[in-house]
């Protein structure tokens, strides 16, 4: 399970598997993207982070506070070929992200102002390890009547590992059939839908996506 603990001792080269080096993000990149990000920050107020797939579970950074919101505009969608972590180059799974259209029902986290310095390199660390998601304020309207802005991981559709088809049908196979460092590509499905099933959240495609994984990995499948 990817923890706080891994994240910090993690080298990226190595701990989620064979990254393409093309594709590898260095150190510096990750601290200039970060900073580019910080410059855009709306405002002064707090720092939130917008989780939508594993950062609702298991958010691995610090945070003071934590509610229910939505995100209008955007939607969740397997779009991005998932090389490292729960799955290969020779055998890629599928990895959440978001594309346009819709709206997304997901957590949103604060990040205490006096934690930022050590906890958004961490995110950066688990998120743009490829730079693959373009990293977005959003307005998040929270389930307690607050409007907030928050910091939301969106597909960058001009990245080499992003993928159009995510019909369930597709890729229902490749991720039964994934695994890697991480564990396997069809838990985190599952996890994601036990979630989504605690919160009350509705997504039929992904509803969809995880029968087909589920009769996938029934014996004699």
């Amino acid at each position: 399970m990817l923890t706080r603990d891994f994240l910090l001792k993690a080298d990226c080269r190595t701990a989620f598997g064979d990254i393409d080096e093309t594709l590898l993000w260095t150190g510096e990149q990750r601290e200039a993207s970060l900073c580019e990000t910080l410059a855009r920050r709306p405002g002064r107020g707090p720092v939130w982070v917008f989780g939508y797939g594993s950062l609702m579970w298991n958010p691995a950074f610090e945070f003071d506070d934590a509610r229910a919101g939505r995100l209008t505009g955007w939607h969740r969608a397997f779009c991005l070929r998932l090389t490292a972590g729960r799955g290969t180059a020779c055998k890629p799974g599928r990895m959440l992200a978001l594309r346009e259209g819709g709206e997304t029902v997901g957590m949103a986290f604060r990040i205490p102002e006096n934690e930022l310095d050590a906890e958004l390199p961490l995110l950066w660390k688990r998120e743009m390890i490829t730079g693959c998601y373009l990293p977005t304020w959003c307005h998040i309207a929270l389930d307690d009547g607050r409007e907030i802005d928050a910091l939301v991981f969106i597909m960058d559709s001009r990245h080499p590992l992003f993928e159009g088809d995510t019909r369930p049908e597709v890729i229902a196979p490749l991720i039964a059939g994934a695994s890697g460092p991480l564990g396997t590509n069809a838990q985190y499905l599952f996890s994601l839908a036990q979630q989504c099933q605690k919160m009350g959240i509705v997504d039929e495609s992904m509803e969809r996506l995880n029968h087909l994984v589920q009769q996938l990995h029934q014996p004699g499948a």
